[in-house]
């Protein structure tokens, strides 16, 4: 897959001047990264937006996807946010498969707070593979 597809994307564009510029790996089955919120991330005050946590779940999904040189596009998707993001804490983010049928990829993900070792939110999506 061509390295520019993604280049420009908000949350992991390398290329994206006002994006968050986020690496993601593979490892054990997942695809890993770290989001640590600034305060020009917030909703309320110190508080992380939640579309924001959203986004970046949503990719360390797509990410799971794209690593594996499939290109797959958000068909439906589920967040659960269980706790406030605070910022200057640092999200250990998670995305992995949970099936795999057809064009369709069920996939989950969590974002864990490295201060308290919490969850702060999970979701799962319905990925659709590109034709």
């Amino acid at each position: 897959m061509s390295d520019v597809i993604a280049n420009h994307c908000f949350v992991c564009g390398p290329d994206n001047p006002r994006g968050l510029r986020l690496e993601f790996e593979l490892r054990d089955g997942a695809c890993h990264s770290v989001f640590t919120p600034s305060a020009d991330h917030v909703g309320y005050h110190d508080v992380v937006h939640g579309g924001l946590l959203f986004s970046v779940l949503d990719d360390v999904m797509a990410n799971w996807l794209y690593l594996q040189d499939i290109q797959a596009f958000t068909g439906k998707a589920n967040v659960r946010y269980r706790q406030e993001g605070r910022v200057g804490d640092a999200l250990v983010l998670r995305g992995w498969c949970v099936e795999h049928k057809g064009r369709l990829y069920k996939m989950a993900s969590e974002a864990v707070s490295s201060a308290t070792g919490k969850v702060v939110c999970e979701a799962d999506a319905v990925f659709m593979r590109a034709r």
